[in-house]
């Protein structure tokens, strides 16, 4: 299934938060963090929004975003998260 988002938004596939060690223990992100993924596809912006900014993630950026921004969707039981641009916080390089 495709998925393109409108406007200003980006979609995002969540990085699994919890690590194993070599060892197979399991090691939980703290609850506060920040949120890992990477972007899948962008919206074109909004065009005729004079203040708002251009598109600044690309497909295939690994980015921190807002842990409770946007909404969560299971697409190809892979989980993805729709958010707004603003509410990406770093590019990851």
């Amino acid at each position: 299934m495709q998925i393109k988002p409108l406007f200003d938004r980006v979609l995002i596939k969540k990085q699994e938060e919890n690590q194993k060690t070599s060892s197979g223990l399991i090691i939980m992100a703290p609850s506060e963090a920040p949120s890992i993924g990477t972007v899948v596809s962008v919206g074109e912006g909004m065009k005729n929004q004079k203040d708002t900014p251009e598109m600044q993630v690309k497909p295939g950026d690994k980015v921190f975003y807002n842990k409770y921004a946007g909404t969560e969707i299971v697409c190809d039981s892979c989980k993805h998260v729709i958010i707004k641009q603003t509410d990406i916080l770093a590019i990851i390089e």
